[in-house]
């Protein structure tokens, strides 16, 4: 790579690409957005407002030619490999939303494509830089809880209706169902903290009637390390539980509420604002047995830091943010998962 920006191209624009990938983008100088693609008239109204100048056109094909240093790929589920492969044969390094594809097979394809054609790829698994996750993970590391026998993770978002676009529509096989869309961070993060499993369990349930494919989950792994992580999944949990708990043989720590950045970026804060990525007071978790228990402040949360680490590996100073292969690894988990439930 030069001095100058990093060239991108965004294909699709729905929640993904404006939010997720968009927002970020636009606020780090080491990237320039040239082309967003949509064929959406509101969404490509919205694409010229948010990033002046930039290309808007109504095919991934119509990129090609443009020469783009680096291909975001926010389109539906069931598209994502064959999009990114497009743009690896355009020459381009390419960014794809997670899941990396929707079988485990079409994810090896990929991986071997972008090794043919000596260009970047990685996956934006952005639940890494959540603050929760972030404090979570050092809390393991330096000890405070002793010896972690049980991680427990949710994303329980209430939601009595299917949402508007693809996903109203999209079954399992197409890469529709809450445990494409939220499986792959909740497994991501448990392998992240206590690597490979040698055994997964799994109940997958569709509840409400408007719903084509599974939409309340739980899946249990058994990790090599002996570490148990239960993860649950749902769009009908009136109640949900906590965010994360993790219990060790000296403490547990436990957090509950999301974590901000979603919210602040769909908000328009920048990520440059002090207050980006923070929690609020009454946000934090706690370490402790019973009622003996602290506060522990929950660290900031870091979404910027995936693009910045790619810039770097793509002036080739770094490894990629996100092996892609670990994305690999956790779509093997779900497809066992699916294969256990049936």
């Amino acid at each position: 790579m030069t001095g100058e920006p990093i060239r991108v191209g965004i294909v699709g624009f729905g929640l993904a690409g404006r939010v997720f990938h968009g927002a970020l983008l636009a606020d780090d100088p080491e990237y320039r957005v040239e082309a967003v693609v949509t064929r959406d008239d509101d969404r490509a109204a919205d694409a010229r407002r948010r990033h002046p100048g930039a290309a808007v056109v109504p095919s991934s094909a119509d990129l090609a030619s443009m020469g783009l240093d680096l291909v975001v790929v926010a389109t539906p589920n069931a598209t994502h490999a064959d999009v990114a492969v497009e743009a690896l044969r355009a020459g381009s390094a390419v960014v794809v939303d997670k899941p990396v594809a929707t079988t485990a097979r079409e994810a090896r394809e990929l991986i071997a494509e972008a090794e043919s054609a000596d260009r970047l790829l990685t996956v934006y698994q952005n639940r890494r830089y959540d603050g929760d996750y972030l404090t979570a993970s050092r809390l393991v590391a330096d000890g405070s809880l002793g010896e972690v026998h049980t991680f427990e993770s949710r994303f329980e978002p209430w939601k009595t209706a299917n949402r508007a676009g693809w996903k109203s529509s999209a079954t399992a096989s197409d890469g529709g169902g809450i445990l494409f869309d939220l499986g792959p961070h909740l497994v991501d993060q448990a392998l992240r903290l206590f690597g490979p499993v040698d055994d997964v369990r799994a109940e997958i349930a569709t509840r409400r009637p408007s719903a084509v494919a599974d939409d309340d989950v739980m899946v249990s792994l058994r990790h090599a390390g002996g570490v148990r992580s239960r993860l649950w999944m749902s769009h009908v949990a009136a109640q949900p539980g906590p965010r994360l708990r993790v219990l060790g043989s000296e403490g547990a720590y436990v957090v509950s509420g999301l974590d901000p950045q979603e919210v602040q970026l769909a908000s328009g804060l920048s990520p440059s604002d002090p207050e980006y990525g923070l929690v609020g007071a009454d946000g934090h978790g706690t370490v402790g047995v019973g009622d003996d228990r602290r506060v522990v402040p929950t660290e900031r949360g870091r979404y910027p830091l995936f693009y910045r680490r790619l810039a770097a590996a793509m002036r080739g100073e770094a490894e990629v943010p996100v092996d892609p292969r670990d994305a690999l690894a956790a779509l093997e988990v779900i497809e066992e998962a699916r294969r256990t439930a049936r």
